[in-house]
């Protein structure tokens, strides 16, 4: 067996992963069994100590010691973090770990703190395409926390409250900085919590698509990163494309969106299934 672990760190969390892996199985990992799966907030906490919590929490879950890892992975930015054996792209990770999760999956959508990213790739996680939303862009998870702030309610709330929302109203698509004065706005003209955070993620959703579709993602897309338990993000996402289809002439979508109570671990999941098969391939290159 190989013991691997996946390490993704993020602008607004840690996320660690530890995996138990048959030999042989090649990059399917087929029989893989998730030992433990641990995440921490970094928001106005050290880095390194995060890191170091969420470290010896994902052992300690695992019952296992680093020395007896064959691999640890990074994904993200992951710089800081020393001990590792080595590091994969995001959206490399993030497609192994979406296909881990979601077999049928063939694309993700990387919903993050800083930007969303629609990745498309094969039944081997091979990527062959993607699409970012800029910098600048509202639809991110740390907007989207900032605006859960202003309106004094939790990131927890925000997915039941928007689908609540009865008459959204609408919110620049455009830049963070004119969607929050657009709340602002909204907050004192007497618009509801449910229908301000509805007409955000309508706004979020469009984007959304507009990267799907670009990135020509087809099939079973799962949602990973932050965002993806976000119930309200989920169902608005699911209605802005079928805009985009109906607007095609047709009623059936090409694409079926899900999510998975583990999404947030792709990245981490990605990282660790990636390590254990370097694992082999450095082995047959010794032979």
């Amino acid at each position: 067996m190989i013991y691997s672990a996946g390490i993704d760190v993020g602008s607004s969390s840690v996320k660690v992963a530890i995996v138990r892996s048959p030999r042989g199985s090649g990059r399917s990992r087929k029989g893989a069994e998730v030992l433990s799966q641990v995440i921490e907030r970094s928001r106005r906490r050290e880095e390194k100590l995060v890191l170091e919590q969420a470290w010896q929490r994902a052992l300690s879950q695992a019952g296992v010691s680093a020395e007896q890892l064959h691999y640890t992975a990074t994904t993200g930015e992951g710089e800081m973090v020393t001990f590792r054996t080595g590091h994969f792209y995001g959206m490399t990770a993030h497609a192994r770990g979406a296909i881990f999760l979601a077999p049928e999956a063939r694309a993700a959508l990387d919903a993050g703190a800083l930007h969303a990213r629609a990745v498309r790739f094969d039944e081997r996680s091979r990527v062959l395409d993607y699409r970012m939303t800029s910098q600048c862009a509202s639809g991110s998870g740390q907007f989207l926390e900032n605006i859960a702030r202003y309106l004094g309610v939790t990131l927890d709330e925000v997915g039941q409250l928007s689908v609540r929302g009865d008459q959204p109203e609408k919110v620049s698509g455009i830049c963070a900085v004119l969607a929050e004065t657009d709340v602002i706005n909204m907050v004192s003209r007497g618009i509801t919590t449910p229908n301000i955070l509805r007409g955000i993620h309508e706004s979020m959703s469009t984007g959304f698509a507009k990267l799907l579709k670009n990135s020509k993602a087809q099939g079973v897309i799962l949602i990973t990163g932050g965002l993806a338990a976000d119930l309200g993000l989920v169902d608005c996402l699911k209605q802005a494309l079928k805009k985009q289809a109906h607007e095609k002439g047709t009623d059936t979508l090409p694409v079926d969106v899900r999510t998975h109570p583990d999404s947030v671990f792709a990245g981490a999941l990605g990282a660790a299934l990636w390590g254990a098969y370097r694992v082999e391939k450095l082995e047959r290159l010794k032979v």
